[in-house]
């Protein structure tokens, strides 16, 4: 999976931040959760949040560890500024997307699908995709790392995607505040996002998603569904 798609991969699952709570989320079952998290979703404008990255095995069974901040606002925009070990950034204003690392001195630029030809978490991030609707849920145990007592939801998707079989998502459950995601790419590597210092339905500013592209850096334009 790209940079990219993992970042708006994880963007699909944070905008389950924030709302109003479910009942006794420790004992609710796995569709209890989705519909919770769902209603979440619907009462959500924008959020922040600082992340850290962890994405392990692959082809070349590597580890990489890198932390930055996260800014999002439906319909489709999102920011991830990626401070360490390296900078580099993630934007969409919601009809572009530019992928830049300054080491690399290039831009990648890519249409943002049209909602038919999305991928369900870009339909999600959009406001048009639906927990309950898009995917089977199961209890599943948290992943090694999170927080002692969290709550973990896998969703298996209902329409196959090119880029992942399933997701997890880690949730604090007397909030259902988001406290992790993972998913696996089709090389056996995984990506974990652990988030913290959320903030949700703060009027974040449109300005925050426009990206000027540097000078002396090479355009290159992509398309979305590579």
């Amino acid at each position: 999976m790209s940079l990219f798609r993992t970042a708006a991969f994880a963007v699909a699952a944070c905008a389950a931040l924030g709302g109003p709570l479910v009942a006794r989320a420790a004992d609710a079952t796995a569709p209890e959760l989705a519909a919770a998290l769902q209603r979440k979703y619907d009462g959500i404008k924008d959020f922040s949040a600082d992340f850290k990255h962890v994405y392990e095995g692959g082809v070349l069974r590597k580890q990489i560890t890198e932390r930055g901040h996260l800014l999002v606002k439906k319909p489709g925009k999102m920011r991830w500024d990626y401070a360490e070990p390296e900078p580099k950034q993630f934007v969409s204003d919601g009809v572009k997307m530019y992928s830049y690392i300054p080491q690399d001195k290039q831009v990648i630029v890519a249409t943002v699908p049209a909602d038919e030809e999305a991928p369900t978490p870009t339909l999600f991030l959009a406001g048009k995709g639906n927990v309950t609707r898009d995917f089977t849920p199961s209890l599943v145990d948290a992943p090694a790392g999170m927080p002692a007592g969290s709550r973990a939801l896998k969703l298996v998707p209902t329409a196959k995607q090119r880029d992942y079989d399933w997701l997890v998502l880690v949730l604090e459950p007397s909030t259902l505040a988001l406290r992790g995601l993972m998913t696996v790419d089709a090389q056996g590597g995984t990506s974990t996002f652990a988030f913290t210092n959320l903030k949700e339905n703060v009027g974040v500013a449109d300005k925050e998603f426009a990206f000027k592209i540097p000078r002396g850096v090479d355009v290159v334009t992509a398309s979305s569904r590579n």
